[in-house]
């Protein structure tokens, strides 16, 4: 990862004083050099006058490096002349480099320049590679600067400003409040175990272990788990068990490290109780390392059924105590599922590539066949299919072929019931499989949000609340939460709870700036607000991204739901026809 730094303006404030100028800035490259960049695993690769260039092995650090260097000047800004102070601009891009002893060359040093040119005083901006890689929340705030064309560049590239994460902006939590009555499964976030002596073929090992216990203890009704989406946000980060709870909301974190030699693992495991600070238990297991590739993995039951035990016990013991009151595939899934979130036709056609890739190496997996049942609505809301009512139709195909493989599958199910959710034909079977998917997986975080669509649509708009809440309580850091705070939003527009509607969206717009759905939720937002004005605006957005969007195109498919009339009616009284 390659980082370029320049000084805001710096022949105007060397023309003004020099000397005092050079010696800030002499200052601040020997604290970049011996104090910043080793404590985040960064390399100074030259400095110039006005400017420097460093290099890094990992995203979260250069992140947290950039955010440290932006502050430098804070302290001599605060006493001196407007005309005086000094101002940072930096860009990051993650890119293969050819180095010698004195510099770094390639193609991606000069996209870093380029898009440090974008920022304004103090900010950071940085490529769709470092987005991908970094996690909301924790390694910053992100806020999407969408396409830029950029000089001597081929085509246009996607940006994003980050800032350090903030204790002011809005971002939805859940409230802290008593599980209902219903519900006394104690929550768990398993965490990708690290690789004790680290190498690139060992590395998907840890993988293999969270996702295999999660999918374990997903089976238990007595055991609430985290999504995996959320939880890989932490790997090899040395966050504490308490830090983890903090974002999660979990009290207990399973987590480990282990050792592979030949056709053998060593894993060790670790159970923390985050609300005491202790580990609650612990062991070693070994087997065969081709046995995680298994459906019933030996060592991954040993290991689920000993976690799932220590925990339910650890729970029991604090009612005496307290008062009473793949590898390669993989990166192919991840990767399909966040380019169909980016909603760009070019990032949606990629991510089509990429989901169809997996489902062809795996020809009898359902994943890979639900998510492209999913692209398929994405091109509808997105305002991309031609077809509405077909897309949908080719969407229930598709969730039918994976059912046809696991026919206990939430996520398909959620799809398809999704999916009939919007083509209204079949709305009591839309809502039996949704109910079906939340049945079958409690901890799906997908089957919570698409019945919140259905009940926001069909049913009672308050149980859309309760459900998209579920939703983000699951999985609180997902890559996509733009997505599940854009479901919220619209739950909370239905029971007129405007306000709420038009932070999320906003939230979520910072996120990702072309989501039509979000965009057409706070244009009735603020219409109902009486903001009308900012609803104008809002609308000539939504009209430049969707030049086509007409009352009729938008109410062909579920046009007699509440949510879809309330959203019609605004739209009609800022002129759409």
């Amino acid at each position: 990862m390659v980082l370029v730094v320049d000084l805001v303006e710096s022949v105007r404030l060397m023309s003004v004083n020099e000397t005092a100028v050079v010696g800030q800035w002499h200052n601040f490259v020997q604290h970049a050099l011996t104090q910043v960049l080793p404590a985040h695993g960064g390399r100074l690769v030259k400095s110039l006058g006005d400017g420097m260039l460093a290099e890094f092995e990992v995203c979260s650090q250069a992140i947290q490096a950039t955010l440290k260097l932006q502050r430098y000047f804070d302290r001599f800004n605060a006493t001196a002349e407007a005309e005086s102070q000094m101002h940072l601009r930096a860009g990051l891009h993650v890119t293969h480099l050819y180095r010698d002893e004195q510099d770094v060359y390639g193609h991606g040093v000069n996209l870093a320049a380029r898009i440090a040119s974008l920022a304004e005083p103090g900010e950071t901006v940085v490529t769709s590679a470092v987005r991908d890689a970094m996690v909301d929340g924790i390694d910053g705030d992100v806020e999407d600067m969408g396409e830029s064309y950029l000089k001597h560049w081929p085509e246009p590239v996607r940006t994003w400003r980050i800032q350090p994460v903030s204790t002011t902006a809005f971002n939805w939590r859940p409230e802290r409040r008593e599980a209902p009555a219903t519900d006394f499964r104690p929550s768990i976030a398993v965490i990708p175990f690290e690789a004790r002596t680290p190498s690139p073929e060992h590395f998907v090992i840890g993988e293999l272990i969270a996702d295999g216990v999660i999918a374990q203890l997903a089976r238990s009704q007595n055991v609430r788990v985290i999504s995996r989406m959320s939880t890989t946000a932490f790997r090899g980060r040395g966050a504490t068990s308490g830090e983890i709870n903090d974002k999660l909301d979990a009290p207990f974190v399973l987590s480990g490290g282990y050792a592979a030699l030949g056709d053998k693992v060593m894993i060790t495991a670790e159970l923390a109780d985050t609300r005491r600070g202790e580990v609650v238990w612990a062991d070693r297991l070994s087997g065969d390392t081709m046995d995680l590739m298994q459906v019933e993995s030996e060592l991954i039951n040993k290991l689920s059924s000993a976690c799932a035990h220590a925990m339910l016990n650890a729970e029991v013991q604090r009612t005496l105590v307290q008062p009473l009151p793949k590898l390669d595939s993989n990166a192919l899934m991840l990767g399909g599922i966040t380019l169909m979130h980016r909603s760009t036709p070019r990032d949606l056609q990629r991510s089509q590539q990429l989901l169809e890739a997996v489902a062809e190496r795996h020809k009898r997996v359902a994943a890979p066949w639900a998510w492209l049942a999913k692209w398929h609505i994405i091109q509808v809301v997105q305002g991309l299919s031609s077809d509405p009512a077909n897309a949908f139709r080719r969407a229930i195909s598709i969730a039918d072929r994976a059912l046809d493989m696991e026919p206990n599958s939430a996520l398909a199910m959620a799809i398809k019931g999704h999916a009939l959710c919007h083509l209204g034909s079949d709305v009591d079977g839309s809502r039996q499989l949704l109910q079906e998917a939340t049945q079958s997986n409690p901890n799906d975080p997908m089957a919570w949000l698409y019945s919140c669509v259905w009940s926001a649509m069909w049913g009672r708009p308050h149980d859309s609340v309760t459900e998209a809440e579920n939703a983000l309580n699951l999985s609180p850091l997902d890559p996509q939460r733009y997505y599940f705070e854009m479901m919220l939003a619209t739950s909370y527009l239905v029971v007129g709870e405007y306000e709420k509607t038009a932070k999320l969206c906003q939230s979520s717009l910072q996120k990702n700036r072309y989501h039509l759905p979000t965009i057409r939720t706070l244009v009735a937002a603020q219409y109902e607000l009486g903001q009308v004005e900012d609803a104008q605006d809002t609308f000539q957005t939504l009209m430049r991204l969707q030049p086509s969007l007409t009352l009729a195109a938008y109410l062909e498919t579920g046009g007699v739901s509440p949510t879809r009339q309330k959203v019609a009616h605004a739209l009609s009284a800022l002129g759409l026809r």
